[in-house]
């Protein structure tokens, strides 16, 4: 196991934010172990800060922008890809502005600041999340597609092409992140020609220019094309270079789009909250993808914590089992009516009750008729839904679940003893204290009840 890292001193780097324009001093400074990556504004009354996590992500256009209580910080990408590829683990990043400078458009200047502050390894194990199975996110209609696979490290492998006359498919692979620093670090965002104008209608852009960006002209253009260009990049040398290149350095690498796409790529996973150790296989990979499989990846894990602070010991095809809900509910027999959980994600759940004879309500539900209740059967939905809670319940011991309302309950057939019911919930909505739930249950793949749930969540404290 390797230690946290941070940096052992304080260094700034100062230039113009490409999308906002605003001149802007970043600062990285050390910070303590488990801290990880943490913007702050000190432009903005309180200092606030923004943790570097995907929960944080309120934009994807062009670039990636975090929000924390109203404050935001644009285009981190570049930022976080410097600190994920030197493996560094803790710094808060000083901004005086909203958005990193942009540089050159790569993340060369920002990787070499790191290394001129130096490395400090920490009294502390870092965290690698090892990917087990295989997570992915498409949009087919776009022909995007991230999987993350299982892998002895970290690799990554890109591949683009675009609706673009000119432009060739390329592809560019990581074999290790060591080598980030050195074949991928100074590698440059870029944009089409045809992009320009309606990114500065947009908003975005004001800050770039050929210094901070390769622009591809992905057609033929006109004297008077080039004149116009000329006039809006301030500059009298423009030309079309190989590739369509208007810029004067040309590419500094054939396929350097594909390079920065997975730069980009690994500045977005970054906002996962911990390194992983897997295989990232991208076609086409955007800021949009790229966040929505880092937030996969990230409620994965966060799954797995919770499984792991509850369930001692592994058991094939069981997330929960009685032990494990015990800790979670603190309803005890005759009133316990969930056995297992057998499915557990962000937004849904699947748990168990086995009903037997034995069940203390057959007694008088109806003698020489067994049948289960079905409020009883609304009453183990509610369990379930309660388990599912705790995504949103760091503590559950700490505060009390109520059913506040339970809409379009409906009863299909009777449950009877020796019949396995399947409780299969989905969360439909959450607004603070409030949850709102969508039910089914089945017996042998046949509906027997369901209902919509409304659950009020009340801290012990409180009452």
């Amino acid at each position: 196991m390797c230690k946290q890292r941070t940096i052992k001193h304080t260094i700034s780097i100062s230039g113009k934010g490409l999308h906002t324009g605003a001149h802007v001093t970043m600062t990285f400074k050390p910070a303590p172990v488990n801290h990880g990556y943490v913007f702050q504004r000190t432009d903005v009354e309180g200092r606030p800060k923004i943790p570097a996590l995907v929960d944080q992500v309120i934009d994807t256009s062009r670039g990636t922008t975090l929000a924390h209580q109203g404050v935001k910080v644009h285009t981190v990408e570049h930022t976080l890809v410097a600190l994920a590829g030197a493996e560094i683990d803790n710094v808060l990043i000083e901004l005086d502005g909203p958005e990193p400078p942009a540089m050159d458009g790569s993340a060369k200047f920002f990787t070499q600041a790191l290394m001129d502050a130096g490395i400090q390894e920490q009294d502390a194990f870092r965290e690698v999340y090892a990917i087990r199975e295989a997570i992915s996110y498409e949009e087919p209609g776009r022909k995007v597609s991230l999987s993350v696979l299982p892998a002895e490290q970290f690799q990554a492998q890109v591949f683009i092409d675009f609706d673009s006359n000119g432009f060739k498919s390329q592809s560019a692979s990581l074999e290790q992140l060591q080598a980030f620093s050195r074949e991928f670090a100074d590698s440059r965002t870029f944009c089409f020609l045809h992009e320009i104008e309606p990114l500065l209608q947009a908003g975005l852009i004001k800050g770039g220019s050929l210094n901070s960006a390769v622009v591809i002209a992905d057609r033929q253009l006109s004297g008077l094309e080039i004149q116009r260009l000329q006039k809006l990049f301030k500059k009298t040398d423009i030309q079309i270079r190989d590739g369509g290149v208007l810029n004067q350095e040309g590419f500094r690498y054939p396929n350097e789009p594909a390079r920065h796409k997975l730069l980009d790529l690994i500045g977005d996973l970054a906002l996962i909250g911990v390194p992983i150790r897997g295989k990232v296989v991208a076609s086409r990979p955007g800021h949009k993808a790229n966040v929505e499989l880092a937030r996969k990846i990230r409620s994965v894990i966060k799954q797995e914590r919770i499984r792991k602070k509850f369930q001692q010991v592994d058991k094939q095809g069981i997330i929960f089992d009685i032990n494990a809900i015990q800790q979670i509910l603190p309803h005890r027999y005759p009133f316990l009516l969930v056995d297992k959980i057998i499915e557990f994600s962000e937004r849904k759940i699947v748990g168990i009750k086995n009903v037997t004879i034995n069940e203390p309500f057959f007694q008088g539900h109806f003698p020489g008729n067994p049948i289960m209740p079905g409020v009883l059967q609304l009453e183990s939905m509610a369990q379930v839904g309660g388990i599912l809670l705790l995504n949103t319940i760091e503590n559950p011991q700490t505060v009390w679940v109520y059913i506040a309302a339970i809409d379009k309950a409906r009863f299909k057939r009777p449950v009877v003893p020796g019949d396995t019911i399947r409780f299969e919930l989905e969360l439909v909505n959450l607004r603070k204290s409030i949850c709102e739930m969508k039910g089914k249950a089945t017996v042998d793949g046949q509906l027997v009840c369901s209902a919509n749930m409304l659950a009020s969540i009340i801290p012990k404290d409180k009452l």
